[in-house]
């Protein structure tokens, strides 16, 4: 019988060829082994955020929201009602007078749109914006307003608008996130109005914070010292590792992670770790290059009022996301506000305005001439509206009854206004749009049945639209 290698004590030698033979399929080993990890990961990527095919044929491939924050008021802006000027000062039905805008209605572009003065560059625009103004939701107050605006709920924890947006769609960049928002508020739910709740954590929104050159000009010394980037996304870059330390470091971190997960059998929080790690890798190349904005002319600078008082905030976030569209990020969303305005009006809604009016007008005319508006849908609103009645004359209340979004590019019809309030702006009574029209036609604009893009949880099919919803197919090129 053939003596056992390791047996009474005794260590047989080993021949050259039995250890080149055993070197050999020790390589192989590693080698099957660093493909089987790499394949893992493109797995994991693949199911969740490669680009996929939607229901039907799009009419747009992403989504840019303009988020007003507070409650913008349709009866000073984009819901022109001459009635109210009539009966400005007279009593209402609701205890308290009419009150008219102190700001002036024209018709523009080839379509007669009427919109405020409030608005001098978007009305340049008039043409491609379909105005929603029979548009109401069910709470009046902001945090559950919000709420439903973004996830369609205001009561339960549910995936955001965005993230429903990428888990349909995935994502056409692996090194930039599918969802982004820039400096979005904390406020009226915070996180959960960019979360993913149910859906694996890869759908949720990344935020980014842009500061203003006012900001950046405090900070310039600093900048020069290296202690600052510039751009404001030092953060983005890891200063103290090497690349390949980086792998390294992230290999052993996937490879823990896996483990646990192997093990788990199936955890969502181990899975979002394992991609957010991954991606945040990726991002170290990628944000630094898409938010870099030196590379850009003047004349586009001047076009998104950069570098100008009081539009180089928001200008900024508007070319930030236009650049991120280009470079395939499926739905951004940018904040402002707050146009919640029960007092002051005439200052503050002026300023809420004049602030956002160029940098809008700007991305509008940017993207169309870049050939990416008509499959970029743009969409401007806030939670709700203001009542056309004020107690002084100097500020207005919430409204959920009646009040206006508006659309741009992505397959809707420009020049063109869809539903409607009475006579005096309070109520919506011709193709009235609930919020969960709102979303259903958003979704079908991007390729989907709303009611068959669903995620199994708690037992049932659930869905962004929750058990209603209609399409608001009058609206569509």
């Amino acid at each position: 019988m053939k003596r056992a290698p390791f047996c009474n004590n005794r260590v047989s030698t080993l021949s050259r060829r039995e250890a080149l033979r055993s070197l050999g399929a020790g390589f192989g080993y590693l080698a099957f082994a660093g493909l089987a990890t790499s394949q893992a990961v493109a797995d994991t990527k693949t199911a969740l955020l490669t680009s996929r095919t939607p229901h039907f044929e799009p009419r747009a491939k992403r989504v840019i929201f303009l988020c007003m924050r507070g409650g913008p008021s349709h009866v000073d802006t984009f819901d022109y009602k001459p009635q109210l000027q009539k009966d400005h000062g007279r009593p209402s039905h609701y205890g308290t007078p009419w009150s008219a805008p102190p700001w002036k209605f024209g018709q523009h572009g080839k379509s007669g749109l009427w919109m405020s003065e409030l608005f001098p560059n978007l009305a340049k625009q008039a043409d491609e914006l379909c105005l929603l103004r029979g548009m109401h939701c069910d709470q009046p107050a902001h945090a559950q307003a919000f709420l439903q605006m973004h996830t369609g709920h205001f009561q339960f924890v549910r995936p955001s608008m965005g993230a429903w947006a990428l888990y349909g769609l995935g994502t056409e960049n692996q090194n930039l996130p599918g969802f982004i928002l820039i400096n979005p508020t904390t406020a009226n739910g915070g996180a959960q109005n960019y979360g993913s709740a149910f859906l694996p954590a890869a759908y949720q929104g990344t935020k980014f914070s842009v500061q203003d050159s006012s900001a950046r000009n405090r900070r310039i010394d600093r900048m020069r010292r290296g202690e600052v980037n510039p751009n404001g996304i030092n953060n983005a870059v890891n200063r103290l590792l090497s690349k390949t330390d980086q792998r390294a470091q992230l290999d052993l971190l996937g490879a823990l992670n896996r483990d646990k997960l192997a093990r788990d059998v199936h955890n969502p929080i181990i899975e979002g770790a394992i991609e957010n790690f991954e991606l945040a890798f990726r991002m170290q190349d990628a944000v630094p290059q898409v938010m870099d904005l030196s590379g850009e002319s003047e004349e586009t600078l001047k076009l998104y009022g950069i570098n100008e008082d009081p539009t180089d905030g928001f200008g900024r976030q508007c070319l930030l996301a236009r650049r991120f569209a280009e470079s395939g990020v499926r739905f951004i969303e940018l904040g402002h506000g707050t146009w919640d305005q029960h007092s002051n009006i005439k200052t503050a809604l002026a300023d809420n305005c004049a602030e956002t009016d160029k940098p809008i007008a700007g991305l509008l005319a940017d993207l169309k001439r870049r050939d990416l508006l008509k499959d970029t849908l743009v969409i401007w609103g806030g939670e709700f509206g203001r009542t056309p009645y004020s107690p002084d004359g100097n500020g207005r209340d919430h409204n959920h009854k009646g009040y206006t979004t508006w659309m741009a590019g992505g397959g809707v019809k420009g020049g063109f206004s869809y539903g409607s309030t009475d006579e005096h702006g309070y109520e919506a009574v011709e193709n009235k749009t609930h919020i969960h029209d709102w979303h259903a036609t958003i979704l079908h604009l991007l390729g989907f049945d709303h009611e068959r893009l669903t995620y199994r949880y708690g037992g049932r099919e659930m869905r962004l639209t929750e058990v209603a919803g209609s399409v608001a197919e009058d609206i569509f090129s």
